[in-house]
């Protein structure tokens, strides 16, 4: 039967009637990293040095060495990431079935283009299921804001001119119920961090961080295209470097949805 689902994804692949959506966001010189307070250490930007380019470096062959943090563009965090996750697991140890599995798609994008502060709560999550049914075990909760449209522009997407970030995500309540009683493994979204900008100041500081990754979940942030998904049935494919002692990695994000 395995095989038959196999064949049968391979001939839907084919066919188009199953779409493969990227979700990944472009990475290069101007992609926006998270800026933390001055007085901690910061995450270098994305920068690509060249080693050869068909020249007398390298005749035949063009290459590059590239300088970039684990948390930058699109990525993954893993458990270790965070001081709750401290001795979980890095990316190198994630079990492939968690890196390929459903998706739920929840829509604040019209609520966030009022207030860039919006937070999902354990309530819309149930208003959600009581509409589209239970979220799946073993499944990701995908976050859409509308901030992915911000993307090409570092100011906008930090959205930090005031001196606070302000981005949407998950209240304090909503972060710890999806660790430690929902039924998913992880959660994406659109923003530059799995929490939302002023999530400093909640209790716990920063809680997608402190529960999530506490709880031996994961978090994937600036992810795009999260409009062209359906509410359910989609099929997340989440792809890290495999990091010996990773605590993040760059990801192509990509989603399997049923046309037609």
């Amino acid at each position: 039967m395995a095989e038959n689902s196999v064949a049968s994804l391979i001939e839907a692949l084919a066919g188009g009637s199953v779409e493969v959506v990227d979700l990944t966001q472009p990475l290069n010189e101007n992609t926006p990293v998270i800026q933390l307070p001055e007085q901690f250490e910061q995450t270098p930007p994305f920068k690509a040095h060249g080693i050869s380019a068909y020249d007398d470096r390298g005749p035949a062959w063009a290459w590059r060495w590239l300088e970039l943090g684990e948390h930058t563009g699109t990525h993954l965090d893993a458990p270790v990431h965070w001081i709750s996750g401290r001795g979980g697991l890095d990316v190198s140890q994630i079990p492939p079935h968690h890196l390929v599995a459903p998706a739920v798609v929840i829509d604040r994008s019209a609520e966030t283009a009022e207030d860039p502060d919006c937070l999902l709560t354990v309530d819309d999550i149930r208003a959600f299921e009581n509409e589209h049914g239970p979220l799946p075990e073993g499944g990701w909760l995908l976050l859409r804001t509308g901030w992915d449209a911000r993307a090409g522009d570092t100011e906008a997407f930090l959205n930090a001119a005031s001196g606070q970030p302000r981005s949407p995500g998950f209240d304090a309540e909503c972060a710890r119920w999806l660790a430690e009683e929902s039924p998913l493994i992880g959660v994406g979204v659109e923003t530059v961090s799995i929490d939302a900008g002023a999530a400093g100041g909640f209790d716990p500081p920063f809680p997608v961080h402190y529960f999530l990754l506490g709880a031996g979940k994961f978090g994937v942030t600036q992810l795009a295209n999260l409009g062209s998904l359906p509410p359910t049935g989609s099929l997340l494919i989440v792809a890290p470097l495999k990091l010996t002692g990773g605590t993040g990695s760059p990801i192509r994000a990509l989603a399997l949805v049923q046309r037609g």
